[in-house]
């Protein structure tokens, strides 16, 4: 099918977009071209991305995935540079805030077709209408309780709001992969398919409400998504604020353990 692209879409280095005669936009993310980890570089990116897909109106469905069967998998963490920083945490807030603003501001019907390890921002996913997983997607928060940070920048928000605050307390706090089955029962996934069938069922489902007129199909993502717009307009800055300060906590007591190590081994 011939394509319609726009300038904007090689602007990335981490965002691969394409979109078909239909308006389907795919958006994959990924680190050259292989499976998304998270640096500093793909956190400004999203948010600049996030909003010229909001605002281009010859989208008419989005597709979010990721490339190497998986979603998103790790954090670079040293490429955010010092979180104790103030000017580097502000930062990361902003752009914490704004990219799940711009996802939610997407005015069109938004699909997420996981494939394997959602393991980092699976927020970003539960900001679609509807989520497809492969059989073998896991869902899972390696970014925060697991390494000491309080989860404040949209995961409990969204988690909360698809499957509840019990589960979601448990799943980030208890942070193990959670199988696409089981995020299933709970609500957050609507389809499970085999493996290597998430994105074509997602194309499947864009044609289905293809068939509904554009006004339509943009209404009705404006009304599901503002309930949730609002929690995260209401939540996730104070909710960023409660991450930086603990971030900047975990440094101080790891930098206070280094020097304990270093002049014991000197005393030695």
């Amino acid at each position: 099918m011939p394509t319609s692209q726009a300038d904007y879409f090689t602007d990335y280095h981490h965002v691969k977009l394409t979109r078909d005669a239909n308006g389907v936009l795919v958006v994959q993310l990924h680190s050259n071209g292989g499976p998304c980890i998270m640096t500093a570089q793909t956190h400004t990116e999203f948010v600049d991305a996030f909003y010229r897909i909001s605002q281009d109106r010859a989208n008419k469905i989005v597709i979010l995935t990721g490339a190497g069967g998986d979603f998103i998998i790790n954090v670079d963490w040293a490429s955010f540079g010092d979180p104790s920083d103030p000017e580097i945490w502000s930062q990361i807030h902003d752009e914490g805030v704004q990219v799940l603003e711009n996802i939610a501001n997407i005015r069109v019907p938004l699909i997420a077709a996981i494939e394997g390890r959602a393991h980092v921002h699976s927020d970003y996913a539960l900001l679609s209408n509807v989520i497809v997983a492969a059989e073998g997607a896991t869902f899972q928060d390696v970014a925060h309780f697991a390494v000491g940070v309080a989860p404040g920048d949209g995961i409990f928000t969204t988690w909360s709001y698809r499957a509840g605050a019990g589960r979601a307390e448990a799943f980030l706090l208890n942070p193990q992969p959670l199988p696409a089955r089981t995020a299933e029962e709970w609500g957050v996934v609507a389809e499970v398919v085999p493996n290597g069938k998430a994105l074509s069922r997602a194309r499947e489902l864009a044609e289905l409400y293809l068939k509904a007129p554009e006004v339509t199909r943009r209404n009705t993502r404006v009304h599901f998504i503002q309930p949730l717009k609002e929690r995260v307009a209401r939540e996730v800055g104070y909710g960023l604020s409660l991450e930086g300060a603990s971030a900047a906590d975990l440094t101080k007591s790891s930098k206070a353990k280094t020097e304990r190590q270093a002049m014991t081994a000197k005393v030695a």
